[in-house]
């Protein structure tokens, strides 16, 4: 398992806790005064099990109650409609005990992201193995600092993908697809970065607090998962509309 506690440059930051079960890993992040809390652990069909443990112990780590929160963040998709519905669940029942508005975050943006924080990547194409010989794919630019989505998320088999919606720029490929699908390299100029498989929640920290700053949060009754497959629904709470 993965504890680390990092600070950030900006302390005039929002109080908020960021849980993701999306994919095979398990992580939660608190932003909080300047520091990054952090866990993560890769342990597939663990994930009810862990998740709210390591929410605990990192609001004790922090010092910090649910009731101090600005706002929950969560992964919101695309990943494992078991894992994508795990999280949105707990999001969904720590929200609506706190009364707290919430920030769904993309899991192929988090990928992203990470490799514009770590690598300083300006192009970054995120592909999960989405089994049944397809994959989440999206494009990302870094703007800012920020990853930015070019297009729309897809849920595609490689022989689909349109090449001519890409550059010929260097594109950082990160996710478990180009490991899956090894012609996913052969459609633009792709350096796979391998230790970057899987959605972080300390990844991100970035975009939750942008979405913060810009007002993008929402009531917990507004949130839903984003599977990217039309044929699969999300059934709110019992008695929430």
């Amino acid at each position: 398992m993965t504890l680390e506690v990092k600070l950030m440059q900006n302390a005039q930051s929002a109080t908020i806790l960021i849980i993701d079960t999306s994919t095979e890993a398990c992580s939660v992040a608190i932003t909080h005064g300047g520091q990054i809390f952090f866990q993560q652990d890769v342990t597939p069909r663990s994930h009810t099990k862990m998740v709210l443990p390591m929410v605990d112990a990192l609001l004790k780590q922090s010092a910090l109650s649910i009731n101090d929160l600005d706002a929950i963040a969560w992964g919101r998709g695309p990943g494992s409609f078991t894992g994508v519905r795990i999280g949105t669940g707990i999001m969904q029942g720590l929200a609506l005990g706190a009364n707290k508005p919430v920030i769904g975050i993309s899991t192929l943006a988090a990928m992203a992201q990470q490799a514009i924080n770590e690598l300083g990547a300006a192009q970054v194409i995120a592909a999960i193995d989405a089994r049944m010989g397809e994959v989440y794919w999206g494009v990302f630019e870094s703007v800012d600092g920020l990853a930015t989505l070019v297009n729309v998320e897809l849920v595609i088999k490689p022989q689909a993908i349109d090449q001519s919606l890409l550059n010929e720029e260097l594109y950082v490929g990160v996710g478990t697809a180009w490991e899956a699908y090894p012609q996913l390299s052969e459609i633009a100029q792709v350096k796979v970065e391998t230790s970057i498989l899987y959605p972080s929640s300390k990844a991100m920290v970035p975009l939750a607090q942008n979405a913060w700053q810009k007002g993008e949060t929402m009531d917990v009754d507004e949130a839903s998962p984003v599977y990217v497959r039309d044929t699969v629904t999300w059934q709110k709470l019992p008695g929430r509309n």
